[in-house]
């Protein structure tokens, strides 16, 4: 694979293509919503599983290397919530913000303000829909989510995640510090090691 190609980013979601984009900077990424793809269905039962689902679904339909990733929120003490379903925990239609607030309702029915929780990512790379040995990367940060929200960028639960060994959420982080710390940014780094150790087939 020449490595000036394209590359297919097999997602849709605004908030994580701008935070791919930064990431991936001398990568010629392009998203589902460039060419006109729509999102694959995330049935999975894990974060690995869906993250397969959509590279696949990606490389299929566009032709390119695609990467796809699931990431999500865990929160061990809610029965590992909202976890695969982070992005549609308040429904099929949610949003971020009813998320979050529904988040923010399931911690004040532990009877806390906050619990520990952590942020996953997988990120899976594929040359066709039927390479059978794709690049799997992951990432992990630690921290707490608080029924108190704060800042202003990011998205998804970023306005209540706080990361261990940090008084500020992770929507009050500059960006370029949270492209270093995030579950997306360690996963990230790690596939691009791994990525670019391939040699074109």
């Amino acid at each position: 694979m020449k490595r000036n190609k394209e590359i297919l980013l097999a997602s849709s979601n605004k908030g994580k293509i701008a935070e791919f984009q930064k990431i991936f900077v001398n990568k010629n990424l392009v998203s589902l919503s460039d060419l006109g793809i729509g999102d694959a269905t995330e049935d999975g039962l894990s974060f690995l599983e869906n993250a397969i689902k959509k590279a696949r679904h990606g490389a299929k339909y566009s032709g390119l290397y695609s990467i796809a990733d699931d990431s999500g929120l865990v929160v061990p003490d809610l029965n590992f919530e909202p976890g695969i379903y982070s992005a549609r925990y308040a429904g099929s239609d949610s949003t971020d913000e009813l998320n979050r607030e529904k988040l923010i309702s399931s911690i004040k029915g532990s009877g806390k303000d906050s619990l520990d929780a952590y942020y996953v990512c997988i990120i899976v790379g594929m040359f066709n829909e039927s390479d059978p040995m794709p690049i799997f990367a992951s990432g992990k940060i630690h921290g707490k989510v608080s029924i108190y929200e704060s800042g202003e960028g990011g998205f998804g639960y970023d306005r209540l995640f706080y990361p261990r060994g940090y008084s500020s959420s992770m929507a009050s982080i500059e960006s370029d510090v949270k492209n270093k710390i995030s579950h997306r940014g360690l996963a990230a780094s790690d596939f691009i090691n791994k990525f670019n150790s391939i040699e074109p087939v």
